[in-house]
């Protein structure tokens, strides 16, 4: 996408008075003022359909109805917003929702960890205590993955220019190859068995293994069913504690409310954020299973672990978890993106590309890296907002919130198929 200078008049403040490092605007370049479940609205009145979600921190939209009636009437109840880590009515009804919803029907006894609200703090928690319980140091990641920008997730981090902005050596880690990295016919699998049993390979038994089960800024690579239940199956064999990032990927995104609920797997230590907050709220949660729990108290600290609107809001959020019926919602939504997206190799052979993704993460890759970005231009001028992912940006990315009405989809897929043509015109 365009990372030049912005010159609209109407970002003349943004571009006085906001650091360099701001970039969605840059791609967006329009002032935005209100927005309703899947569409927002700019200043000007131009309506936008949003394919973006937050990147992944609105599956329930904007301004759910139903979410901030509850956080309406809590904050006019004067119910505490701040609290630290102390107990309040809040998060007593999120974590017994929690336990009742998410946590009973799967079997599942982990505890609840609040560390800091975003994605990254759930990462580095995740990190530290499973150095804390095995003593070990090193943390096995993969190729293209994303776990976040501090310097603990930035270390597991695979791309080159994220990790570049930490300012020093990024250490502790080790890459592996994801699933499909060298093509369908490579194991990938048995290669990590390979060097972690040789002691000659330099490869240390690492103390925990950090995994996304589809990797949404890594380009929508998807990991198998098997290669996932594999993956634990190694873990467990060498004592290694198994981390499921599943920040941007779970509360539904992929159809279930966890990304790998198909695979049959248990990871020792799930990461949850962005949708977690259920309104866009920050909040993030690390689910531990008990006899990993040995955190002293006090050991891993943050103000702000007590959001109390977060968890109002992620308790009424809970609600749509309680029957089947949202994720067939969902998967029916995800038939009418991948309708759409598989014809397009057939359509515009000249692309030379490839569909991915799935649920409501589904996208395209190019094989000139930079049409992708050049799509989304083209897409935002006809009033849809999608971004691109990839470690050259190659994908384009189709991700709405989760309750994005039927109409409001297919209306977004005819200005994806007239910016499509548009592309193809451009490129002839």
């Amino acid at each position: 996408m365009n990372n030049q200078l912005l010159e609209f008049p109407q970002l003349t403040v943004f571009n006085d008075l906001e650091s360099e490092v701001r970039s969605y605007c840059r791609s967006f370049q329009t002032v935005f003022e209100k927005a309703k479940n899947a569409q927002l609205w700019d200043r000007n009145g131009n309506k936008y359909i949003d394919f973006f979600a937050g990147a992944g921190a609105l599956n329930y939209g904007h301004n759910n109805e139903k979410i901030r009636g509850k956080l309406i009437d809590y904050m006019m109840q004067d119910g505490i917003t701040h609290s630290l880590d102390m107990a309040t009515n809040a998060k007593e009804t999120f974590l017994t929702q929690f336990q009742e919803v998410i946590l009973k029907p799967r079997g599942w006894n982990h505890k609840v960890m609040f560390p800091g609200p975003t994605g990254t703090n759930a990462v580095e928690a995740a990190l530290k205590i499973a150095r804390k319980v095995t003593g070990r140091s090193t943390i096995l990641s993969f190729t293209n993955a994303f776990h976040g920008m501090t310097l603990g997730s930035l270390a597991v981090t695979g791309n080159s220019f994220k990790r570049e902005g930490a300012g020093i050596a990024l250490t502790h880690s080790v890459f592996m190859p994801y699933d499909g990295y060298y093509g369908e016919d490579v194991d990938t699998l048995a290669y990590i068995k390979k060097l972690l049993d040789d002691p000659g390979s330099g490869v240390p038994i690492p103390a925990a293994v950090i995994v996304e089960a589809l990797q949404g800024e890594g380009g929508l690579n998807s990991a198998s069913r098997e290669w996932l239940k594999g993956l634990e199956e190694l873990c467990k064999e060498r004592d290694i504690l198994l981390i499921l990032d599943d920040v941007q990927m779970g509360c539904g995104r992929t159809g279930p409310f966890f990304s790998f609920d198909d695979a049959g797997i248990e990871p020792d230590i799930i990461c949850l954020s962005k949708s977690i907050g259920g309104f866009g709220l920050p909040m993030a949660i690390t689910l531990l299973k008990p006899e990993i729990d040995v955190w002293e108290p006090g050991e891993h600290n943050g103000t702000f672990r007590g959001n109390n609107l977060g968890f109002i809001a992620a308790t009424e959020a809970l609600n749509y978890w309680k029957t089947k019926e949202f994720q067939l919602d969902v998967e029916i939504r995800a038939k009418i993106i991948h309708s759409v997206l598989e014809d397009i190799p057939s359509r515009y052979p000249e692309f030379r590309g490839e569909t991915r993704g799935r649920g409501l993460i589904q996208g395209f890759a190019f094989e000139r890296q930079e049409l992708a970005g050049r799509l989304s231009e083209i897409a935002f001028d006809h009033g849809l907002i999608m971004e691109t992912s990839g470690p050259h940006s190659e994908v384009v990315k189709i991700m709405p919130p989760l309750t994005i009405e039927i109409e409001t989809l297919e209306d977004g897929l005819k200005i994806l198929e007239r910016s499509l043509k548009q592309l193809s015109a451009e490129e002839r």
